[in-house]
């Protein structure tokens, strides 16, 4: 296992509001440079797919986090829910320039173009899946629902599946950007099925011999 310094627990706290601030900042650099003029080709087109993009990796890194501590023994739970977050509010700008900055909040055309182009209803019913997670993100919702929100948080797997399509088929020519997002969610699903198998090798490995100790 890898051995990182532990953060004193008096900072713990202040860390995770400061990956809140950090998190923020691509947002506020691509507005602020699409404000600007300084965003190539279509400004409004540019924003909308960096903030597509920082939501996709902030969903990956949400689900990075338990396999990192079961392989590398680094924890880092404390920081999941604020990646979590910050992957929906970037879907939420995401969606919010789509339908405001691009479609004037058209919703005739936005609803024909849900409707006819297979992405965005992709990308429309991640969003809508996300939305019930993002809610229930608090430790209320985790006392009231049981067991019930572990099983409704297994949606972030089919979230990150369908972001990562819906990024890939956004594009005129998949290269290896979107390729290798979706290795990610392949792995991490993949990941998913095994670390059950995984973590019973690794408690038996951890078990004593007996035959050794005699």
């Amino acid at each position: 296992m890898i051995a990182l310094p532990s953060l004193p627990r008096k900072y713990h706290s202040a860390s995770v509001w400061a990956l809140y601030i950090v998190g923020f900042i691509p947002a506020v650099s691509a507005f602020y440079l699409g404000a600007t003029g300084q965003l190539p080709g279509n400004a409004i087109k540019e924003f909308e797919h960096l903030l597509g993009i920082w939501a996709l990796r902030f969903l990956i890194a949400t689900l990075c986090i338990t396999p990192i501590r079961d392989l590398f023994g680094i924890n880092w739970m404390r920081y999941r829910r604020a990646l979590g977050l910050l992957a929906f509010w970037y879907v939420v700008m995401h969606f919010s320039t789509y339908m405001i900055l691009d479609k004037y909040l058209d919703f005739a055309s936005i609803i024909a173009d849900i409707a006819k182009r297979p992405f965005i209803t992709i990308g429309m019913a991640g969003f809508v899946m996300l939305v019930p997670l993002a809610l229930t993100s608090n430790n209320w919702s985790i006392r009231r629902l049981g067991p019930r929100w572990n099983r409704l948080h297994k949606l972030v797997y089919v979230i990150a599946a369908a972001g990562a399509l819906h990024f890939t088929m956004s594009v005129k020519v998949v290269g290896p950007e979107q390729m290798i997002y979706i290795a990610l969610v392949a792995a991490l699903l993949v990941w998913r099925l095994l670390r059950s198998r995984y973590n019973q090798w690794r408690r038996e490995r951890a078990r004593p011999s007996y035959g050794a100790a005699q």
